[in-house]
Protein backbone atom coordinates (compact mmCIF):
# COMPACT_ATOMS: atom_id res chain seq x y z
CA UNK A 1 0.00 0.00 0.00
CA UNK A 2 1.19 3.66 -0.60
CA UNK A 3 0.95 6.42 1.42
CA UNK A 4 -1.58 9.31 -0.04
CA UNK A 5 0.37 12.74 -0.16
CA UNK A 6 -2.13 14.79 -2.21
CA UNK A 7 -5.74 14.52 -3.12
CA UNK A 8 -6.96 17.30 -5.71
CA UNK A 9 -10.16 17.49 -8.14
CA UNK A 10 -8.22 16.53 -11.17
CA UNK A 11 -5.31 13.78 -9.59
CA UNK A 12 -3.90 12.37 -6.75
CA UNK A 13 -0.47 11.66 -5.42
CA UNK A 14 1.00 8.87 -3.26
CA UNK A 15 4.62 7.31 -2.50
CA UNK A 16 4.79 3.25 -3.50
CA UNK A 17 8.31 2.03 -3.17
CA UNK A 18 9.81 5.63 -2.55
CA UNK A 19 8.08 6.57 -6.41
CA UNK A 20 5.96 9.27 -6.46
CA UNK A 21 3.30 8.38 -8.59
CA UNK A 22 0.76 11.18 -10.21
CA UNK A 23 -2.45 9.65 -10.84
CA UNK A 24 -5.32 11.77 -13.33
CA UNK A 25 -8.47 11.37 -11.85
CA UNK A 26 -10.66 13.25 -14.55
CA UNK A 27 -12.22 10.95 -16.90
CA UNK A 28 -15.83 11.22 -15.72
CA UNK A 29 -18.50 12.26 -18.22
CA UNK A 30 -16.29 12.41 -21.30
CA UNK A 31 -13.31 14.44 -19.92
CA UNK A 32 -10.42 12.52 -20.82
CA UNK A 33 -8.23 14.06 -18.38
CA UNK A 34 -7.97 16.89 -20.64
CA UNK A 35 -5.87 20.41 -19.79
CA UNK A 36 -7.28 23.07 -18.47
CA UNK A 37 -5.79 26.39 -17.00
CA UNK A 38 -7.12 24.54 -13.26
CA UNK A 39 -5.73 21.21 -14.45
CA UNK A 40 -2.22 22.58 -15.37
CA UNK A 41 -2.02 24.29 -11.70
CA UNK A 42 -2.90 20.89 -9.64
CA UNK A 43 0.19 19.62 -12.12
CA UNK A 44 2.13 22.40 -10.71
CA UNK A 45 1.24 21.77 -7.48
CA UNK A 46 2.48 18.03 -7.74
CA UNK A 47 5.84 18.82 -9.48
CA UNK A 48 6.40 21.37 -6.38
CA UNK A 49 5.71 18.11 -4.04
CA UNK A 50 8.07 15.97 -5.77
CA UNK A 51 10.75 18.76 -6.34
CA UNK A 52 10.87 19.18 -1.98
CA UNK A 53 11.12 15.80 -1.36
CA UNK A 54 14.25 14.99 0.18
CA UNK A 55 15.36 11.47 -0.58
CA UNK A 56 15.86 10.03 -3.55
CA UNK A 57 12.45 9.07 -6.14
CA UNK A 58 10.95 9.13 -9.33
CA UNK A 59 7.79 10.45 -10.78
CA UNK A 60 5.22 7.90 -12.51
CA UNK A 61 2.19 9.92 -14.30
CA UNK A 62 -0.92 7.34 -15.03
CA UNK A 63 -4.54 7.11 -14.74
CA UNK A 64 -6.66 4.07 -13.60
CA UNK A 65 -9.07 4.78 -16.85
CA UNK A 66 -9.39 1.42 -19.03
CA UNK A 67 -8.82 3.69 -22.24
CA UNK A 68 -7.35 6.95 -21.87
CA UNK A 69 -4.42 8.75 -20.81
CA UNK A 70 -5.05 12.49 -21.39
CA UNK A 71 -6.15 13.55 -24.92
CA UNK A 72 -5.11 17.04 -24.68
CA UNK A 73 -6.64 20.61 -23.78
CA UNK A 74 -10.08 20.74 -23.39
CA UNK A 75 -11.14 22.86 -26.79
CA UNK A 76 -14.55 23.40 -25.68
CA UNK A 77 -13.61 25.22 -22.41
CA UNK A 78 -10.62 27.08 -24.36
CA UNK A 79 -13.08 28.38 -26.85
CA UNK A 80 -15.24 30.00 -24.26
CA UNK A 81 -11.59 31.85 -22.74
CA UNK A 82 -11.12 35.12 -23.73
CA UNK A 83 -7.87 36.16 -25.38
CA UNK A 84 -5.80 36.69 -22.30
CA UNK A 85 -7.38 33.41 -20.84
CA UNK A 86 -6.15 31.78 -23.71
CA UNK A 87 -2.87 33.62 -23.16
CA UNK A 88 -2.82 32.32 -19.36
CA UNK A 89 -3.42 28.78 -20.63
CA UNK A 90 -0.79 28.56 -23.41
CA UNK A 91 1.88 29.94 -20.31
CA UNK A 92 1.30 27.69 -18.01
CA UNK A 93 1.11 24.88 -20.30
CA UNK A 94 4.84 26.02 -21.52
CA UNK A 95 5.57 26.12 -17.53
CA UNK A 96 4.10 22.50 -16.97
CA UNK A 97 6.20 21.16 -19.82
CA UNK A 98 9.56 22.81 -19.03
CA UNK A 99 9.11 21.84 -15.26
CA UNK A 100 8.03 18.24 -15.85
CA UNK A 101 11.38 17.65 -18.73
CA UNK A 102 13.27 19.27 -16.43
CA UNK A 103 12.36 18.28 -12.96
CA UNK A 104 14.96 17.12 -10.58
CA UNK A 105 14.03 13.75 -10.05
CA UNK A 106 13.61 11.33 -12.93
CA UNK A 107 10.32 10.70 -14.68
CA UNK A 108 7.54 7.91 -16.34
CA UNK A 109 4.56 7.96 -18.41
CA UNK A 110 2.45 5.34 -18.15
CA UNK A 111 0.21 5.71 -21.10
CA UNK A 112 -2.73 3.19 -20.04
CA UNK A 113 -4.73 4.20 -23.32
CA UNK A 114 -4.73 7.16 -25.25
CA UNK A 115 -2.62 9.96 -25.51
CA UNK A 116 -3.16 12.51 -27.86
CA UNK A 117 -2.40 16.44 -28.67
CA UNK A 118 -1.20 18.10 -25.43
CA UNK A 119 -1.55 14.33 -23.38
CA UNK A 120 1.19 13.17 -25.58
CA UNK A 121 2.89 16.16 -25.28
CA UNK A 122 2.96 15.79 -21.58
CA UNK A 123 4.17 11.90 -22.09
CA UNK A 124 6.76 13.82 -24.56
CA UNK A 125 8.43 15.34 -21.55
CA UNK A 126 9.36 12.15 -19.79
CA UNK A 127 12.26 10.19 -19.32
CA UNK A 128 10.65 7.83 -20.42
CA UNK A 129 7.26 5.83 -21.27
CA UNK A 130 5.86 2.31 -21.31
CA UNK A 131 2.23 1.90 -22.64
CA UNK A 132 -0.43 -0.40 -22.67
CA UNK A 133 0.01 -3.07 -25.39
CA UNK A 134 -3.40 -3.82 -26.13
CA UNK A 135 -5.57 -0.67 -26.30
CA UNK A 136 -4.62 3.15 -26.98
CA UNK A 137 -2.52 5.36 -29.26
CA UNK A 138 0.17 7.74 -29.45
CA UNK A 139 -1.32 10.62 -31.44
CA UNK A 140 0.25 14.47 -32.49
CA UNK A 141 -3.34 15.47 -34.15
CA UNK A 142 -2.39 19.31 -34.50
CA UNK A 143 -2.37 19.60 -37.62
CA UNK A 144 -5.94 18.19 -38.44
CA UNK A 145 -7.39 20.43 -35.62
CA UNK A 146 -5.62 23.66 -37.05
CA UNK A 147 -3.34 23.78 -33.69
CA UNK A 148 0.81 24.74 -34.49
CA UNK A 149 2.82 23.58 -32.03
CA UNK A 150 4.46 26.16 -29.86
CA UNK A 151 8.59 27.17 -29.94
CA UNK A 152 8.36 24.95 -26.49
CA UNK A 153 5.97 22.10 -27.61
CA UNK A 154 8.17 21.53 -30.59
CA UNK A 155 11.02 20.94 -28.47
CA UNK A 156 9.42 18.60 -26.19
CA UNK A 157 8.15 16.47 -28.55
CA UNK A 158 11.94 16.62 -30.91
CA UNK A 159 12.64 14.91 -27.02
CA UNK A 160 11.29 11.71 -28.62
CA UNK A 161 14.20 9.13 -29.88
CA UNK A 162 12.70 9.01 -33.72
CA UNK A 163 13.23 11.54 -35.77
CA UNK A 164 11.45 10.41 -38.68
CA UNK A 165 8.24 9.18 -36.30
CA UNK A 166 8.31 12.34 -35.18
CA UNK A 167 7.80 13.87 -39.12
CA UNK A 168 5.55 11.48 -39.82
CA UNK A 169 3.35 12.39 -36.62
CA UNK A 170 3.58 16.39 -36.97
CA UNK A 171 3.27 16.32 -40.35
CA UNK A 172 0.24 13.92 -40.88
CA UNK A 173 -1.57 13.32 -37.64
CA UNK A 174 -1.15 9.61 -37.87
CA UNK A 175 -1.90 7.41 -34.30
CA UNK A 176 0.34 4.99 -33.09
CA UNK A 177 -0.54 1.79 -31.72
CA UNK A 178 1.44 0.45 -28.37
CA UNK A 179 3.30 -1.84 -30.71
CA UNK A 180 3.85 0.61 -33.34
CA UNK A 181 5.26 3.25 -30.98
CA UNK A 182 7.93 0.12 -29.28
CA UNK A 183 8.98 -0.24 -32.90
CA UNK A 184 9.66 3.46 -33.38
CA UNK A 185 11.37 3.54 -30.18
CA UNK A 186 8.78 6.21 -28.55
CA UNK A 187 8.08 4.23 -26.03
CA UNK A 188 10.71 1.92 -24.05
CA UNK A 189 7.92 -1.14 -23.36
CA UNK A 190 4.41 -2.11 -23.86
CA UNK A 191 2.56 -4.91 -21.11
CA UNK A 192 -0.90 -5.95 -20.66
CA UNK A 193 -3.08 -3.19 -19.07
CA UNK A 194 -3.19 -5.32 -15.33
CA UNK A 195 0.82 -5.20 -16.02
CA UNK A 196 1.55 -1.82 -17.46
CA UNK A 197 1.74 0.41 -13.95
CA UNK A 198 3.86 -2.39 -12.24
CA UNK A 199 6.52 -2.06 -15.20
CA UNK A 200 6.57 1.74 -14.99
CA UNK A 201 6.97 1.49 -11.35
CA UNK A 202 10.25 -1.11 -11.47
CA UNK A 203 11.77 1.15 -14.11
CA UNK A 204 11.22 4.20 -11.88
CA UNK A 205 12.42 2.26 -8.60
CA UNK A 206 15.72 1.44 -11.05
CA UNK A 207 16.12 5.18 -11.75
CA UNK A 208 15.38 6.19 -8.53
CA UNK A 209 18.42 4.37 -7.48
CA UNK A 210 20.71 6.81 -9.43
CA UNK A 211 22.37 9.71 -7.54
CA UNK A 212 19.44 12.23 -8.21
CA UNK A 213 21.67 15.36 -8.51
CA UNK A 214 23.97 13.69 -11.26
CA UNK A 215 21.04 12.01 -13.31
CA UNK A 216 19.17 15.34 -13.47
CA UNK A 217 22.52 17.20 -14.33
CA UNK A 218 23.29 14.67 -17.19
CA UNK A 219 19.78 14.88 -18.49
CA UNK A 220 19.49 18.37 -18.43
CA UNK A 221 22.66 19.07 -20.08
CA UNK A 222 20.84 16.94 -23.21
CA UNK A 223 17.72 19.44 -23.20
CA UNK A 224 19.92 22.38 -23.54
CA UNK A 225 16.73 23.89 -25.85
CA UNK A 226 14.29 23.52 -23.49
CA UNK A 227 16.59 24.29 -20.43
CA UNK A 228 17.17 27.68 -22.45
CA UNK A 229 13.21 28.52 -22.59
CA UNK A 230 13.02 27.52 -18.95
CA UNK A 231 15.50 29.96 -18.25
CA UNK A 232 13.72 32.78 -19.92
CA UNK A 233 10.68 32.19 -17.97
CA UNK A 234 12.40 32.03 -14.49
CA UNK A 235 12.71 27.99 -14.34
CA UNK A 236 15.42 26.78 -12.11
CA UNK A 237 16.69 23.23 -12.80
CA UNK A 238 19.92 21.15 -12.04
CA UNK A 239 22.58 21.80 -13.67
CA UNK A 240 21.68 25.66 -14.19
CA UNK A 241 24.79 27.56 -15.64
CA UNK A 242 25.65 30.41 -12.91
CA UNK A 243 24.43 33.73 -13.49
CA UNK A 244 27.82 35.40 -15.70
CA UNK A 245 29.41 32.13 -16.53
Amino acid sequence: MGKRTLIMKYMTMDIKQGIHILTLTNVQNGNDNTLTTEVLDEYLQALDEVELYQKNTSLVITCEHEKTFSTGINLDWLNTQSATGKQLFSDKFNLVLCRLALLNVPTVACINGNAYAGGAILASAADYRVMRSDRGRFCFPEVNIKIPFSPITREVVKLLPNEKAINDMVLTGVAYTGIECLDLNLVRSIHLADELQDAAIDLAVQLADKDRHTYCHIRNGFRSNIASHASRIGIKYIGEPAQGS
